[in-house]
């Protein structure tokens, strides 16, 4: 088998990088689609704001011209010239059970990020932390979730046999949402509330969010600073983002706390899991994969936290207890059963220790993001 390695410069070629994974994946059966409408515009240099300041390549591997395999190259510039590092990222990589395709296409992107002065390869690793990243390494028989990475066990074998090293270890859990919760918290969080004179902002509608939006990046922006892999979020990702998930939140499950200066100071964000719908409609939203998705969005007794933050100055102060009893509150009312934490890298043990003092909570998948310096060889 000879394998070619072609990069994506057609509109033909980009359909084929973003469709063949559904090809890859046809008989796992945790495997979960994207939504196909969001990767044409995620994998769009026009239409995506990110691809203006990070170095990107999409390759396709090729053999005999049928297509078995693709990756993504990013240099993430921000990033890099934060922590004065020179590394660049593969993600969105994906081929069949063969080492010569898998090795073609790791090889493809080093010799890249040679080329582009790079002495480091970190990945699966997208844009920002708020894609899809890391193989999975524990959990490979349990659900996926929207906006993380199904891979096969391969992967995880085939990378470590090309010389990278484990470089950040995620973990995912999920809880049951039980009035207990709510109740052991209920008199310290109206204490909290009283003493620090806080505002909690709860919603019946997404236009009323909207004024939100730039105030709650801005605090992820100074939040986040210390999650691996997080670049700032520019207004016109905020933009991006907002027209992206808005639409998807039931706006009863986003909570924004702000202070007596009416700042931001906190927010959780959370939404139904909509996998159930999502891979009924094969990730297609026309003809009629909207309706899967709707009653999904209607029938999901499960809760994916998306995003939460408090800021600097009011963590410790029992605002975290505010913002789960809110949301937990809410979930209740709303048919939920269960809470799914998304990905907390595992040296977050004050994140971790949070979840894991509740009862019946359960870390059902492990994923990892690994490195290789350059230099090294292939």
């Amino acid at each position: 088998m000879s394998i070619i390695i072609k990069e994506v410069k057609t509109t033909a070629d980009l359909k084929t990088f973003i469709y063949l994974p559904e090809k890859i994946h046809r008989q796992h059966a945790t495997w979960l689609p994207p939504l196909y409408i969001d990767d044409e515009k995620f994998f769009s240099e026009k239409r995506n704001p990110a691809f203006k300041h990070n170095d990107t390549i999409l390759l396709l591997a090729l053999d005999n011209n049928r297509p078995v395999g693709r990756i993504m190259g990013i240099i993430p510039h921000d990033f890099n010239k934060l922590n004065n590092i020179h590394t660049a990222r593969f993600s969105y990589f994906e081929c069949y059970e063969d080492r010569k395709i898998f090795d073609a296409l790791i090889h493809a992107v080093e010799d890249w990020a040679r080329q582009k002065g790079c002495n480091q390869v970190i990945g699966p690793m997208g844009f920002s932390d708020k894609e899809p990243q890391g193989f999975v390494t524990k959990g490979f028989d349990a659900p996926t979730m929207m906006v993380t990475n199904c891979s096969f066990e391969f992967m995880k074998e085939f990378i470590l046999q090309s010389n990278y090293n484990p470089h950040v270890e995620l973990c995912q859990y999920d809880v049951p949402i039980t009035d207990t919760i709510v109740e052991r918290y209920k008199n310290y969080v109206k204490r909290v509330e009283n003493n620090l004179k806080i505002t909690v902002h709860e919603f019946t509608s997404s236009r009323k969010i909207k004024p939100f939006v730039k105030p709650v990046f801005n605090l992820i922006n100074n939040t986040y600073q210390k999650i691996y892999g997080f670049t700032a979020v520019t207004e016109a990702e905020m933009n991006e983002f907002a027209n992206r998930f808005l639409p998807l939140l039931n706006p009863r499950l986003v909570k924004i706390i702000t202070d007596e200066n009416n700042d931001v100071v906190a927010f959780i964000i959370a939404m139904p899991d909509l996998s159930e719908g999502i891979r009924k409609a094969r990730g297609r939203i026309l003809p009629l994969g909207w309706l899967h998705l709707y009653k999904s969005f209607k029938k999901s007794k499960r809760l994916v936290l998306l995003l939460g933050s408090i800021s600097r100055g009011m963590q410790g102060k029992g605002l975290d207890a505010v913002l789960a009893t809110r949301i937990f509150t809410s979930a209740i009312n709303l048919g939920f059963t269960i809470v799914d934490s998304h990905l907390i890298m595992r040296e977050n043990t004050k994140m971790r220790g949070e979840i894991e003092r509740l009862e019946g909570h359960k870390m059902y998948k492990e994923y990892t993001i690994y490195s290789k310096k350059l230099g090294e060889g292939k």
